[in-house]
């Protein structure tokens, strides 16, 4: 009976190590921010590879000396970059870029909002990303008040939030905080973000490694809580946007896997108030304005020029 005992214990004390490893394992498999962050030469071949639009548009900036960058500190005690475009204007666009990414390859969305629709245009490098402090990424989930301290710096009349994948989950996050005092017109537009970060881990977890939930979700879960003081539970794209008001245009394409096209269909359900929701035909995980280029800004246009009751 006392070797079972034993036996038991020390399998036990082996599950507990083999769990607490994981956790660690997936926590910086999915949170570590990109070796190659600060690759700005890199992020612009990128962005005229797949954009050659932005090229020309680019240029014209420099000509002017339009494109700045700024940093902001943060109330936490950490510092935030940002690109910004100002053209006079009483209406505004924040960008929000994806998990591991930088502004600069969403200069495209900029272009769009800049030249297409006359708006200013902030772009931040979120938390742990690009020229921004911070060494683990936050999924959109504390980046939502940063992304609000943007708003209140750079206030105008009219405002339109922006976000694709990791960025399209922090525009909803931040959709259900209390908005700025003086902002007249406020509106989203999430492209392929996820429903909640649980959902979105849990379903890499069973694409990529075969695994279920139970355990590893739950520990790996705890773990962030503990370091960083946010769960993956918590973290929920589709809670937030049951308290917004504001219209809201979903986009996401047919074929994403990455984040699964069904993630937004619950989405869209869950939100109250002025919304739409356009699906991009043979579309993979944010491709929607690279394979429809002339119908997203028509969408975007008619979404921002909307007069919602």
């Amino acid at each position: 009976m006392r070797k079972v005992v034993i036996c038991f214990l020390v399998a036990f004390a082996i599950l507990i190590v083999v769990l607490i490893g994981g956790s660690f394992y997936m926590l910086q498999y999915s949170l570590g921010p990109n070796p190659n962050r600060l690759d700005t030469e890199g992020a612009y071949k990128e962005l005229f590879a797949n954009y050659p639009e932005t090229i020309e548009w680019m240029d014209s900036l420099r000509r002017i000396d339009a494109l700045h960058d700024t940093v902001l500190n943060m109330p936490q005690g950490y510092k935030c970059h940002a690109y910004y475009i100002l053209t006079g204007s009483k209406r505004t666009a924040l960008v929000i870029h994806g998990w591991r990414d930088v502004p600069i390859k969403f200069f495209y969305l900029a272009r769009i909002y800049e030249k297409e629709f006359g708006y200013n245009v902030i772009i931040p490098d979120v938390y742990a990303h690009g020229k921004s402090d911070g060494d683990m990424i936050r999924m959109g989930w504390l980046d939502r008040l940063d992304m609000l301290r943007w708003m209140e710096t750079f206030k105008t009349d009219t405002m339109v939030v922006h976000g694709v994948s990791m960025g399209g989950a922090t525009t909803m996050m931040l959709s259900g905080v209390t908005m700025p005092s003086g902002i007249k017109d406020v509106r989203f537009v999430d492209d392929c973000g996820y429903t909640s970060v649980w959902d979105e881990f849990a379903g890499e977890l069973k694409n990529q490694f075969g695994l279920p939930e139970f355990p590893l979700m739950y520990t790996t879960s705890l773990l962030c809580r503990l370091m960083y003081g946010w769960s993956f539970d918590e973290a929920s794209s589709i809670n937030q946007i049951k308290k917004c008001r504001y219209p809201m245009l979903f986009i996401h394409g047919d074929s994403d896997t990455f984040v699964p096209t069904e993630m937004v269909y619950r989405l869209f359900a869950a939100k109250r108030g002025p919304k739409e929701l356009w699906i991009t035909k043979n579309t993979d995980h944010a491709c929607s304005y690279f394979n429809h280029r002339e119908d997203y800004i028509h969408h975007l246009k008619k979404f921002i020029s909307t007069k919602f009751k």
